[in-house]
């Protein structure tokens, strides 16, 4: 396989995530923080899953390494069936950019920029047409509700709304992949049970794959599978 192939040309046969005795360690001084200790984990192609445990327990640690921002001490990490340590930095770039959209907590959106121009710029950035990505930019908002709100700016939005604005945006590029992080964490319960509402929709209606960080008992009642996260290993139940 040439440096120019694509993430897109290569099968998805298989798992979508998948990892080998995977460590994450920190260095404080003299001391180790073992936040990953010898993970293994498989999620196959167009489950929701939700990813749990209480705060230090590694999630995010794990969730980082799987879309290719952090690095494991040691261990094996292949999404799509690419090893992600092999690849070079400007290639993890455009992988992340082209097969994976993050959605977090704090929303991340552009104060300054309506929400039609916050989805619009992912795909603006990886060098999507303009015609195309006004389509799919309307798409998404569309498809999370949002149409009448297009020229709204975040501040003028609830949360929930913001929240709604962030996944389509990360839907932008056409991922096969979504990685969400606490995306329920400063909703109330009614905005939440609203948002995994329409998480589930966006991997049926898309079929993506989304694994999701979180430490509420309500995802539960929302996804295909729970993995459970206790002291940087993956616990069954």
């Amino acid at each position: 396989m040439t440096e120019e192939t694509t993430t897109r040309e290569i099968k998805t046969n298989g798992y979508v995530i998948e990892t080998n005795d995977l460590w994450r360690v920190y260095k404080s001084g003299a001391q180790e923080v073992q936040a990953l200790r010898g993970v293994e984990l498989q999620i196959e192609p167009g489950h929701f899953v939700a990813l749990v445990g209480r705060s230090g327990s590694g999630k995010t640690t794990l969730l980082n390494i799987l879309g290719g921002l952090d690095e494991p001490t040691r261990g094996e990490v292949r999404v799509f069936g690419q090893e992600l340590s092999h690849m070079t930095e400007a290639k993890r770039t455009r992988w992340r950019r082209e097969q994976v959209g993050f959605i977090f907590q704090s929303f991340g959106l552009l104060p300054t920029l309506s929400a039609y121009e916050n989805v619009e710029l992912m795909p603006r950035i990886a060098g999507m047409r303009a015609r195309e990505r006004k389509e799919r930019s309307l798409y998404c908002l569309d498809l999370v509700g949002l149409s009448k709100w297009m020229d709204h700016r975040p501040y003028e939005m609830s949360g929930g709304q913001q929240q709604r604005v962030a996944i389509a945006r990360a839907l932008a590029n056409k991922p096969k992949l979504i990685l969400a992080d606490e995306p329920t964490g400063e909703l109330d319960t009614s905005t939440a049970r609203e948002i995994l509402t329409l998480f589930q929709k966006v991997v049926s209606d898309e079929k993506v794959t989304m694994l999701m960080v979180s430490h509420d008992s309500l995802v539960d009642e929302y996804v295909d599978q729970v993995l459970r996260l206790r002291d940087g290993q993956i616990v069954k139940e």
